[in-house]
């Protein structure tokens, strides 16, 4: 009998060239390339996805919202340091931070803002810190004047428009970084798609720094994924459940959301964390028909996910020709339809 070949770091690496890594985000939205892999591989535009929907269908959308939880400062020394503030923790925030020498009661300054290294958390990732801000008042606030957008580290140019890290849809704060699937979607064109008789429901899933964290083991099984917050209401639950043609996810952490509240075929209202670490072979229940994405880093989760879903020779045969043709790559980047 065959045994199944068991999927290591090594088959989700691929080369590309960096030219090919979008710095800013193409105008307008929905004019981003589109590689439709179904049957065959064709290029299009993102404006022609409402070609491949029916009245009838369901498009998924997640509505996080991006917090400008980056923020810039310095030690009381006047070394630089760079702060991502990932969620509120006991007495204090949880944060990753680029910088050195940094231990308990290391003081920092953003501007007005005063913090204090309370903790160094002990675990993988050694930058990680419980800090305490001087604020009176509610961080978020603050955040929403002084923070930046977190962009990925591979984003060299600054972003001038804040919100064009978001989706026109987005609502629900949370993310430490876009669901950029839902890049790509203008108001013009999700109204066209609703005009068609496609209903629209929405999830949250709250994209958590584990987007940020490189799988570090060859055997990918004992990769363990930061719990990301999702939650879905009895409203879309029941417009999803109710699809009676196509059902597509327009993201990972839309296609992560779906899986994780997926009770014998069908979707759940709920609300809770999930470590749900998709990765082939994964059999997927929640009977998505169709996956809108963007093109991933080599050796990401999100890869995985993809090549869960469409196959990873498929998918990456598609990375291949997507490579050849000069498609933009990763957040800014391009986007593609993966078709059963």
């Amino acid at each position: 009998m065959q045994t199944k070949h068991k999927m290591k770091l090594c088959d989700f690496d691929y080369y590309l060239p960096s030219e090919l890594i979008a710095q800013s985000p193409i105008e307008p939205r929905d004019s981003s390339r589109l590689l439709v892999l179904g049957k065959y591989i064709e290029h299009r535009h993102f404006a022609d996805i409402i070609d491949y929907f029916e009245k009838g269908d369901t498009l998924v959308l997640n509505d996080s919202k991006v917090v400008p939880a980056k923020l810039t400062g310095k030690k009381s020394t006047g070394g630089h340091i760079e702060a991502l503030v990932v969620s509120k923790s006991g007495a204090g925030y949880e944060c990753l931070i680029r910088g050195k020498n940094i231990s308990e009661g290391t003081k920092l300054y953003f501007g007005g803002l005063e913090a204090t290294i309370l903790e160094v958390i002990k675990n993988e990732n050694a930058n990680r810190y419980l800090v305490g801000f001087s604020c009176n008042g509610n961080l978020d606030n603050i955040l929403e004047k002084i923070g930046e957008a977190p962009l990925p580290p591979y984003i060299k140019k600054k972003l001038d428009d804040r919100d064009r890290y978001q989706t026109v849809y987005s609502r629900e704060k949370g993310s430490v970084a876009a669901p950029t699937a839902g890049l790509h979607f203008t108001n013009e064109l999700l109204n066209r798609i609703k005009d068609k008789g496609v209903n629209i429901a929405y999830v949250t899933l709250h994209v958590s720094i584990g987007t940020f964290s490189p799988v570090k083991v060859e055997n990918i099984e004992y990769h363990k994924m930061e719990p990301e917050y999702f939650s879905i209401n009895e409203e879309n639950a029941k417009l999803i459940n109710g699809t009676r043609g196509k059902l597509v996810a327009a993201g990972t952490t839309t296609v992560k959301a779906l899986e994780s509240a997926c009770m014998d075929g069908r979707i759940a209202a709920k609300e809770e964390k999930s470590r749900l670490f998709i990765y082939p072979p994964y059999t997927f229940r929640s009977g998505i028909d169709a996956m809108i994405t963007n093109f991933h880093l080599p050796k990401s989760t999100l890869l995985m996910l993809v090549s869960a879903f469409a196959g990873r020779e498929r998918l990456m045969a598609a990375y291949s020709e997507a490579i050849m043709h000069s498609y933009r790559f990763y957040s800014f980047g391009d986007a593609m339809l993966v078709l059963k």
